[in-house]
């Protein structure tokens, strides 16, 4: 009787193994015929470091609260990754950071309100807010601009300090005349 329950589980155990392999091949091949190549490799990226994660943890490197604060950055990395790559169908992702609220500081100086981030907002012409993701936390993603962008924004807001500053009433004066200081001479 004990053999037959012990055979049952150890069938259970074994159909449970399978088929958990055979949703992760589905969901990788749905990642193949769905993403390019820099989508996908970017993919693989995170599952890499979730296993580096699992891997720490398994040799208690690492505390529990570390190992579910950093499975849940890769897990909205890995959301916000498959988000813009189904919106825009372009085989391109952005530099991603994610952060949570207490964490902001680490990206700016001074960190922004949270409260009033929107989304599309450039911040401090370095990254562009692009919303929030919960999983298990609460994540805040940002994109970094690339050099070309932040150049372009950095023109922009000194042509409009120019503009601001030129179009500025100064003082009103008459024309300036040339003045010359005199000579010194020594008798």
């Amino acid at each position: 009787m004990r053999y037959l329950r012990r055979l049952r589980a150890a069938l259970i155990g074994s159909l449970l193994i399978l088929g958990s392999g055979l949703t992760v091949s589905g969901q990788s091949i749905t990642e193949q015929s769905e993403f390019g190549p820099v989508v996908r490799a970017y993919l693989g990226y995170l599952r890499n470091e979730q296993e580096v994660v699992d891997d720490r943890a398994s040799r208690r490197e690492v505390s529990a609260s570390y190992y579910r604060r950093n499975s849940n950055r890769i897990r909205a990395l890995r959301q916000m990754a498959i988000q813009i790559a189904r919106e825009t169908q372009n085989d391109y992702l952005p530099e991603l950071e994610v952060v949570a609220a207490d964490e902001l500081r680490l990206l700016f100086d001074p960190p922004p309100r949270f409260q009033t981030l929107k989304i599309g907002e450039v911040i401090q012409t370095t990254f562009r807010y692009l919303g929030v993701v919960r999983s298990g936390d609460l994540f805040y993603v940002f994109a970094r601009l690339d050099p070309y962008e932040q150049a372009d924004l950095l023109q922009k807001a000194t042509a409009q300090q120019n503009a601001a500053h030129s179009a500025a009433p100064g003082p009103v004066s008459g024309p300036k005349e040339a003045v010359r200081s005199r000579r010194v001479t020594t008798p």
